[in-house]
């Protein structure tokens, strides 16, 4: 039998400071601690997140997480075998915070460095919550991507398809935004539109028309807009109940797209072993329930992790990076820090590349 193996992980890529520790017995894996530190509170009074003041947050606190995390864990530090740590895509600020803590780490303490793609841990969380087998289809929707991906193996990723432009999670925070809702703007439309009515306003269901499953929200978001200016020119502002409205119009009308575009992704697919969703987004309940309709009506199993693993965090990292050490790989003091870096090396990228490489 293997030696156990207990695996840090260290998460940073956007707002939230997170530190898990995860350990492998002969392939028992038991999650010894997962802490997660948020930031809504610094970034409040911007109406998003602020990379430079997230970076600065991210810096402070990754020494004091993995303090936390050890120690909850009930082992010391000399404990560790190996540090697993997002290297992107992400906050370039945040994710070199990540990395460098990571590699001082991974000196001091003489082990193993494993560098995670932070899309990779989303899509392999299936296989740490409910041992999920290959190959399985994985929606992943968050405040920063939207992508049904064929999961072959832990590194074996085929984009059917994907949002692009907005991402879900960024649609849900411009909206919140227009509306003087609070952010993070995702749950705040899921709370108001509990009270509203999806059926007053009719608002598109963007490339509905157009084969495939690629997907578009920032005209979703922009109608939103327009119906927003047309209240308030037509009476003078808004009331709670036109918010609620809206909220439940926009939520009905993205949830209709995802539903329609999963249903699509698993035709003509009989070899999958489960319909996954995962990252931020996956937390909205109506989401949730349309999208595992789809899946039942494929006669498939459905899978979606506990809302603590839906929103970033590194448990998530640690084990995608335990994935990655079992198959032998390793990363050295050069491990760099990456703003994109995209799951699917063989499909054409669906945002612009620009210098810096293909963003999705």
């Amino acid at each position: 039998m293997p030696a156990p193996i207990t695996i840090l992980g260290l998460e940073s890529s956007c707002d939230d400071t997170a530190a898990a520790v995860l350990r492998d017995a002969g392939g028992e894996v038991t999650l010894l601690s997962s802490l997660v530190s948020g930031q809504s509170d610094l970034h409040a009074a911007y109406g998003g997140v602020v990379p430079e003041i997230a970076a600065r947050a991210h810096a402070e606190r990754l020494d004091l997480m993995v303090e936390q995390a050890v120690a909850e864990a009930g082992i010391a530090l000399s404990d560790i075998d190996a540090i697993a740590v997002t290297a992107g895509p992400g906050l370039i600020g945040g994710v070199l915070s990540g990395v460098m803590c990571a590699k001082g780490l991974a000196l001091g303490l003489g082990v193993p460095l494993v560098g995670v793609n932070h899309l990779a841990g989303h899509a392999l969380t299936p296989r740490l919550t409910d041992g999920v087998a290959f190959p399985y289809l994985m929606l992943l929707v968050s405040g920063g991507h939207c992508q049904f991906l064929r999961v072959d193996g832990a590194d074996d990723f085929t984009r059917l398809g994907g949002t692009i432009d907005d991402a879900p999670g960024e649609a849900f925070d411009k909206v919140a935004k227009l509306l003087g809702l609070p952010q993070p703007g995702g749950p705040s439309v899921e709370r108001a539109a509990l009270s509203g009515d999806p059926a007053r306003f009719a608002l598109p269901r963007p490339l509905l028309d157009r084969a495939g499953c690629d997907m578009s929200f920032s005209g979703l978001k922009t109608a939103v807009l327009r119906a927003r200016d047309t209240l308030v020119a037509a009476q003078g502002g808004l009331s709670e109940q036109d918010r609620a409205d809206l909220c439940a119009s926009f939520q009905a009308a993205l949830r209709d797209v995802l539903a329609e575009k999963a249903r699509r992704a698993l035709s003509g697919q009989g070899d999958l072993t489960c319909f996954a969703v995962a990252g931020g987004v996956a937390a909205n309940q109506i989401l949730r329930a349309a999208l595992e309709g789809v899946a039942g009506a494929q006669g498939l199993r459905f899978l979606a992790p506990p809302l603590a693993l839906c929103t970033d965090n590194a448990a998530m990292i640690a084990w995608a990076g335990l994935e990655a050490f079992r198959a032998g790989r390793r990363d050295g003091m050069d491990l760099a820090a990456r703003p994109r870096w995209p799951l699917d090396h063989r499909s054409p990228a669906l945002i612009g590349s620009g210098k810096k490489g293909a963003k999705a």
